[in-house]
């Protein structure tokens, strides 16, 4: 099993010709709602490309008003557990999408902040149950990191995506299996605890010293780049036309994260991953770009990368 811990949110997509600049109004020509959220995002792509009809336990908090609604629905219809319904508004995230696909997110936390460190601990039990982790950085740090503790302590698989990366402390990284940043978080992290960024290798031979044992470094259309101890692998990217990047990095992590739960190697598993993060550029929204399983492997059959 698959566990996710994290957030939940209704996106608010506008589609505007540009990024907004500071004092500027511009009029967007598209609004729409989808359901989103960094959590909610990797939780739906576990489930929608996992090869079997397997529970995935998804620890989140979400609004009892009609946002929230909505994401039970979801959730329920897609054999998702472990959600908790709070006494206030769904998280909301405010996306700013342009006419090149380019996206920047404005999120509104809402019920995502009652997701603490002791809500955790509630659900340890359920949540061990799993072998993988996924985890991001939408809810409150310290339930991050005790989620993290705990399933490291377990022998457990965690892959941490640091975004946002505002609010990490670096005791998490003793506890990662598997560290996900884009390139500007990698940036962001690296120049935060070492005060200077050089190379993505520099930055993961600096990060393993705080005990983190993978690197994984998205990066958009030029691929991804993998380092562990002994290892150094460069995916370049599948070329696709660019509708909307919202999720494709949460994509990316739910794909990596079944694809070695179906024990797959890490070659592989990170083709797997970057095939359908790619294929979910391609369409608008966060979850309503998320591909199905047949369409990932027909897209790397004909890549020629399906083994």
């Amino acid at each position: 099993m698959i566990a996710v811990v994290g957030s939940s949110n209704m996106d608010v997509v506008l589609t505007v010709e540009r990024f907004t600049l500071p004092g500027e109004t511009q009029k967007a020509t598209k609004l729409e709602f989808f359901p989103g959220g960094k959590g909610s995002n990797q939780a739906m792509t576990v489930a929608k490309l996992s090869n079997i009809d397997s529970e995935i336990y998804f620890l989140t908090c979400i609004g009892n008003d009609s946002y929230g609604k909505i994401l039970k629905e979801q959730y329920d219809n897609s054999n998702i557990n472990g959600y908790k319904i709070v006494n206030d508004s769904n998280g909301l995230a405010f996306i700013e999408v342009t006419e090149k696909g380019e996206n920047r997110i404005i999120i509104y936390s809402g019920a995502n902040n009652y997701l603490t460190e002791n809500l955790v601990k509630e659900h340890a039990g359920k949540l061990l149950k799993a072998d993988y982790l996924l985890l991001q950085n939408e809810i409150p740090f310290e339930s991050t990191l005790y989620s993290a503790k705990l399933f490291f302590e377990h022998g457990k698989t965690v892959i941490f995506d640091p975004a946002p990366v505002k609010g990490i402390k670096k005791e998490i990284f003793q506890f990662i299996d598997f560290l996900t940043p884009n390139e500007e978080e990698i940036k962001l992290l690296t120049e935060k605890f070492f005060g200077n960024f050089v190379s993505y290798e520099d930055s993961y031979n600096k990060f393993k010293k705080l005990g983190l044992k993978k690197l994984i470094v998205k990066l958009g259309e030029k691929g991804v780049l993998y380092f562990d101890e002994n290892t150094t692998i460069e995916i370049p990217a599948f070329r696709v036309q660019a509708i909307d990047t919202t999720a494709a990095g949460d994509v990316f992590n739910g794909a990596f994260s079944v694809a070695l739960h179906e024990n797959f190697d890490i070659e592989f598993s990170l083709n797997f991953a970057s095939a359908a993060a790619a294929l979910s550029v391609t369409k608008k929204g966060a979850q309503s770009s998320i591909p199905s399983r047949s369409d990932v492997e027909k897209f790397l059959n004909i890549n020629n990368e399906y083994k």
